[in-house]
């Protein structure tokens, strides 16, 4: 049914979320889409994980400067209301949130037939989460000696998606159900594979080590891969040194790169080469946190270290 205006949070110092004492809780808020990977799902008929995508983009980002997520809102815009595919969204959507501890307070559902063909729809979503001032985790108190430390990625996420379907649907001329080259999966089944919620595992690290500050700047890996994302947290005079063959790459970004072909250079600009999220940490406390994460079930990997020099990021 139709809902209120607008939907209410409550921020209860008593209840089980402010368990922490905040004493100066900052609110922090992010937006994001899934871009063409919503052509893949409208190719495959398949819109059971696009809303974990959704949610996924958002509260990774808010993730990355420490702030756990609080509440999510989405927007569907569609030509032409389709109940079964909303519910199959919502339905996504919801079981994101709920495996981001982020409540699902509302949204907006437009149809805009003169806008949108009929079988057309777009998404995007909106999050806000909560952190303590003295806590935010900017990337300001990286030193050289760092350790880089990368989770795994499910595979390409939400990124890179007119590359990908520019190479398997016009370069290959393979079809949405057919298997990958080398790969045992259909093009659906791969290219749907859903974004990584990385909040709760690493939440656990971040209140684990509150006091020692083991966890210096993080990174969400998305469009720009590695480098683009990387330096974002860098501070000035620091740069990191990436070695690219620490981790296993997914099958899947070795096709691309084959079929396309794609310079090693661009693949890394594009895709997130199987790393989807990138935590800087205290030399001292690295192997601690990895063994920490893979206890969560997370594939950690230690991708590289900060050296001093000029701020960039060095793929090796």
């Amino acid at each position: 049914g139709v809902g209120g205006f607008a939907g209410l949070f409550r921020l209860d110092y008593h209840e089980k979320l402010f368990q922490r004492n905040y004493r100066k809780p900052v609110l922090v808020a992010c937006t994001d889409g899934v871009g063409t990977k919503l052509l893949v799902a409208q190719m495959a008929k398949r819109f059971d994980t696009i809303g974990i995508d959704l949610v996924a983009m958002n509260v990774n980002d808010l993730l990355a400067t420490g702030a756990e997520p609080l509440l999510f809102l989405d927007y569907l815009a569609v030509g032409r209301l389709d109940p079964e595919r909303a519910v199959e969204l919502v339905e996504g959507i919801s079981r994101a949130c709920q495996e981001a501890d982020c409540a699902l307070i509302g949204g907006e559902t437009a149809e805009m037939p003169d806008l949108y063909e009929k079988d057309d729809f777009d998404l995007a979503g909106f999050s806000v989460g909560v952190l303590e001032l003295h806590k935010t985790i900017d990337g300001s108190r990286i030193e050289p000696d760092d350790v880089i430390l990368g989770l795994a990625s499910s595979g390409l996420h939400s990124n890179g998606y007119s590359l990908a379907r520019k190479i398997i649907f016009d370069k290959l001329q393979l079809r949405i159900d057919d298997p990958l080259p080398g790969l045992d999966a259909t093009a659906a089944d791969e290219l749907l594979k859903p974004t990584r919620i990385y909040v709760q595992p690493v939440l656990s690290v971040l209140r684990y080590y509150r006091v020692k500050q083991a966890v210096r700047g993080m990174a969400h890996i998305t469009g720009g891969g590695l480098p683009g994302n990387v330096i974002r947290v860098l501070p000035k005079d620091c740069q990191a040194l990436i070695e690219t063959d620490s981790w296993p790459v997914p099958e899947i970004f070795d096709l691309l790169a084959s079929q396309g072909p794609v310079e090693r250079e661009e693949m890394f600009r594009v895709f997130n080469m199987g790393i989807g999220f990138v935590m800087i940490v205290r030399p001292t406390f690295a192997d601690s946190i990895a063994r920490q994460l893979r206890r969560a079930g997370e594939q950690v990997y230690r991708i590289g270290r900060i050296k001093s020099g000029k701020t960039a990021v060095e793929l090796r």
